[in-house]
């Protein structure tokens, strides 16, 4: 059902682009049938799964930067700090194209500061509730490790349900690509760190 709507957008883009091709005026401006092609192509690029998915994701990557940011001076366990490292070079990157495609959809841009952002209470998206945080901050050495494991293995757990939803219901290829990568690289990292948890 999806590729038939697909292909009829399609097809109505290229309409409207023939149609736009004839409706300037005597000084070669654009009549309104150019904000209609534009709208219909801007159509043809993203649904409400794409949104959806770019609004709840980028909260979560924030948290888990947020979380990543703790490790430093809590462990010295070389895996632990090696996933973190993982986790922050490949998030933020990713959170940073979020925001760029946000903006060229024309829609609003989650707020760039997430420094403590946490939920009340855990929501079954893998997010941590502020005080899951808060007890982790209060942790060091091998407790540490043992519950930043666990919490980051349950986050990325609820990213990939979130890509999993994107790549079944997103229009947006590069949304989808992105989601087909978080996928890939979150269920790695989760073999690593169960694996480090031993």
């Amino acid at each position: 059902m999806r590729t038939t709507t697909t292909a009829l957008i399609s097809a109505a883009a290229a309409a409207a682009l023939v149609l736009t091709g004839c409706g300037t005026d005597s000084a070669g401006n654009s009549t309104t049938s150019g904000a209609t092609t534009s709208a219909v192509q801007s159509q043809a690029q993203f649904n409400d799964a794409d949104i959806a998915f770019l609004n709840g994701m980028y909260p979560h990557h924030a948290q888990a930067v947020e979380m990543a940011d703790m490790v430093a001076g809590r462990t010295d366990t070389a895996d632990v700090v090696a996933l973190a490292a993982a986790i922050k070079a490949a998030q933020q990157p990713e959170m940073d194209r979020m925001t760029d495609w946000l903006q060229q959809w024309g829609q609003p841009v989650p707020a760039s500061d997430m420094s403590g952002m946490g939920h009340s209470t855990d929501h079954g998206d893998g997010m941590m509730s502020a005080d899951r945080l808060d007890a982790l901050t209060a942790l060091s050495g091998t407790e540490f490790d043992r519950q930043w494991l666990t919490m980051m293995i349950e986050h990325h757990e609820g990213a990939i349900e979130m890509a999993n939803a994107e790549l079944a219901d997103g229009e947006n290829s590069d949304a989808r690509q992105m989601a087909a990568d978080i996928v890939t690289a979150q269920q790695r990292e989760i073999a690593d760190m169960r694996a480090a948890l031993g």
